[in-house]
């Protein structure tokens, strides 16, 4: 008999046809600004991710795809220097709506 397929907590279906990320993705309501730190130094943060959505993993592509430094912590998205011009860009290539991304 084959192994039971793993089964996801939130849906209940197998993993192959779950559509919780997914799902999460949709009805997130993500606010991006720029802040300007210590010694004149600009940030971007990305707020309003859930956990469904993995943001340290969105944190580590948007690192990748922005050449920057950055962190997640205390549930929001910190990217070093001022990305307001491309970060709604990656953000919809990534999956995310241009309704849920509030500027």
């Amino acid at each position: 008999m084959n192994e039971l397929a793993e089964i996801c907590k939130t849906c209940g279906l197998p993993k192959e046809l779950c559509v919780c990320g997914t799902i999460a993705k949709e009805s997130a309501k993500i606010r991006v600004y720029s802040e300007k730190k210590a010694f004149g130094k600009w940030m971007t943060v990305v707020e309003g991710l859930t956990e469904d959505v993995n943001p340290k993993e969105l944190t580590k592509k948007l690192k990748t795809k922005l050449a920057c430094g950055g962190t997640y912590k205390n549930g929001r998205i910190e990217l070093q220097g001022n990305h307001m011009y491309s970060i709604r860009k990656l953000l919809t290539d990534f999956g995310f709506s241009e309704e849920q991304i509030e500027m």
